[in-house]
């Protein structure tokens, strides 16, 4: 246990970063989920309420993914990994049903 009030202070600065940061990672993951439903719903039933609602979705994790970035939550090369990850599974959903 902390001796002093500044480390009993960080203590209680860290506890409260890791809140935080927690509700970030949560958030960017359920829209990451959000987002690859959206994809197989979309291959399953191709039509444009179903694009567009991938296209939304896909945007929200996108916000969310820089918003963690920028909080340092996770790191720029991690959220450059998923958002790649993400916008490839849009891809192959989009690109056979447009052929």
């Amino acid at each position: 246990m902390a001796n002093n009030t500044s480390a009993k202070k960080r203590i209680q600065i860290a506890e409260r970063n890791r809140l935080q940061n927690k509700s970030y990672k949560s958030a960017m993951r359920t829209l990451m989920k959000r987002c690859l439903n959206a994809c197989g719903a979309y291959m399953q039933e191709p039509n444009e309420d179903a694009k567009s609602d991938l296209q939304k979705n896909m945007n929200h994790a996108f916000s969310q993914i820089d918003k963690a970035v920028k909080r340092g939550v996770i790191h720029r090369n991690n959220g450059s990994n998923q958002k790649s990850r993400l916008s490839s599974a849009v891809k192959k959903a989009i690109e056979p049903v447009a052929k």
